[in-house]
């Protein structure tokens, strides 16, 4: 027995199964990260004044990926409108162009995940702060690519760092030196005389704990969402041979699923970069 709408709509709903079935998981996630969201919103208001890190992220970086997720988006519609046309060929390009708008996507942002990861702020025993990224270490020392050197003994390791766990001077000069396009050195730090180092990890402050929660968990959906995508232009393109109208609504039900990741990062980008 075949199953109805599969291609045609109910007359009830005017919907065919398979965009019932999307619109249900969309809702589902829209409850999921409406739930992050709302995380971060009572941390965010929660904190103390001034306490919130700010100019730890690369606001140009953020645009372009911001920019390439909206062309994403608009070729994925194009796709979709060519089918409609009959012009396999121009799908294939606009879907080519998506699929490689998801992997550049993905890729700068493991360039910011690897900036973090090997970003790290050192405090000495005499309370000192060395915040750079990584050049090299050894058993005897540590040796950072700094922009800023934030000096000066702290009585009371509670007075040094915010609520948020982001030393105070180190927030700020790291923001200025990014803006004023800051002085480089390489210092070396003998490791007897680290009390602490850490990298800029989602353990290192409530802020990037949810920065990496939110964006990981975005970048997984735009990896499932490219590798659906890329199966319909490659295997699953079959299927518009024999059944194009039924391809064609597939290829909606992603198209779809790839605008709602894109309107995930409309909302993650200004929330997270900019505010």
């Amino acid at each position: 027995m075949e199953i109805p709408y599969t291609v045609h709509e109910r007359e009830d709903t005017g919907l065919y199964n398979a965009k019932v079935g999307i619109w249900l998981f969309l809702a589902s996630e829209v409850m999921l990260f409406g739930a992050l969201f709302s995380a971060y919103i009572l941390l965010r208001v929660g904190a103390s004044p001034g306490a919130w890190p700010t100019g730890l992220l690369n606001v140009p970086i953020g645009t372009v990926n911001t920019i390439v997720l909206i062309t994403s988006s608009i070729t994925v519609v194009m796709a979709w409108a060519s089918l409609k046309m009959n012009q396999f060929g121009k799908f294939k390009m606009y879907q080519t162009i998506t699929v490689l708008c998801a992997l550049m996507f993905c890729g700068i942002k493991s360039y910011e995940y690897y900036d973090k990861f090997t970003h790290y702020e050192i405090i000495k025993h005499d309370g000192t702060v060395v915040d750079g990224h990584l050049v090299s270490q050894n058993t005897n020392e540590v040796v950072l690519h700094v922009s800023h050197k934030a000096t000066g003994a702290a009585t009371h390791g509670k007075e040094e760092h915010n609520a948020a766990g982001q030393p105070k001077d180190s927030a700020k000069n790291e923001s200025a030196s990014h803006a004023a396009g800051g002085h480089h050195d390489e210092v070396r730090v003998p490791r007897s005389e680290i009390r602490k180092m850490e990298n800029y990890g989602p353990w290192h402050n409530t802020y990037l704990a949810i920065y990496f929660t939110l964006t990981g968990l975005h970048a997984l959906h735009v990896i499932g969402g490219a590798a659906v995508i890329a199966y319909l232009l490659g295997p699953g393109s079959k299927m518009w041979k024999t059944e194009p109208e039924r391809f064609t609504n597939r290829i909606e039900v992603s198209g779809l699923f790839w605008h709602f990741v894109d309107l995930v990062w409309i909302f993650l980008f200004p929330v997270l970069y900019l505010l």
